[in-house]
């Protein structure tokens, strides 16, 4: 069974009960999951806007001041550069 979290009551929704796509987030394997649903998208966002950061600031400092070069993001150009 799919879980799905409905943005405007808060519940929990599974496939027999849920709402319109423009409602839900998901589907998701538990209902523990569905959830968590704002605090995981809260989450991904704040990883995904410090990689972009990171990624923005690794091209302004490509001249040999500042870049960490080894942030261990998932860009994979540092490979093998040791």
């Amino acid at each position: 069974m799919q879980y799905w979290y409905n943005i405007t009551t808060g519940k929990v929704e599974t496939d027999d009960n849920r709402s319109q796509n423009d409602q839900v987030m998901g589907p998701y394997d538990s209902e523990a999951e569905a959830a968590a649903a704002l605090e995981t998208a809260r989450a991904n966002t704040e990883r995904w806007d410090e990689e972009d950061r990171e990624w923005d600031d690794w091209g302004e400092g490509s001249s040999g001041s500042g870049g960490s070069g080894g942030s261990g993001g998932s860009w994979g150009d540092d490979e093998g550069n040791d």
